[in-house]
Order: C-alpha cells, then structure tokens, then sequence
C-alpha cells in the first residue's frame, strides 16, 4: 500500500473516532469520494491498524443501526418546513 493512502486512511479513521462522524461526512470534509472513504475504513485500515478499525468499527455500526431513525426525522423537518411555507 501507497504511503499517502495508508495516511489518509488514518487521518479518515482518526476523524471518525474522534468526530463520531458518518462516512458521508467524513468524505465531505476530506473532499473524497463516499466509495473510496468506505474503502478505506472498511478494508484498508484493518490492515493498517487493527484496534483503530474495531474502534470505527463500532461508530459505523451504530451509524448503520440509526440510519433509518435519521431519515425519518429529516423526512419530517422537511415537510415541517413546507407547511411553514404555506
């Protein structure tokens, strides 16, 4: 593996931990690809550092067991807000 890949890898993990952020944020704020963030946080970073990726690990699992409560909340707030409109 490529040392600039292997260190954004870490850079990518050690935001999630550190933020408790989504990969669709951590992408927006590494101006990368929501494909080549999850790459790198699923596959290349247990190779790269194994407790850092059970670390993230569990942050993404959490994210994924939430992710249908979050829609619904911004489904509301956005018809919330067009009856606001009206």
């Amino acid at each position: 593996m490529k040392s600039y890949i292997k260190e954004r890898t870490l850079q990518e993990a050690n935001y999630v931990v550190q933020m408790q952020q989504t990969i669709r944020q951590t992408a927006k704020i590494f101006n990368l690809s929501k494909s080549t963030v999850h790459n790198d946080i699923s596959k290349r970073l247990q190779m790269v550092d194994s407790a850092l990726y059970e670390q993230v690990k569990k942050i993404l699992d959490q994210n994924f067991s939430e992710k249908h409560i979050r829609g619904g909340q911004s489904t509301k707030q956005k018809y919330q807000f067009k009856e606001i409109e009206k």
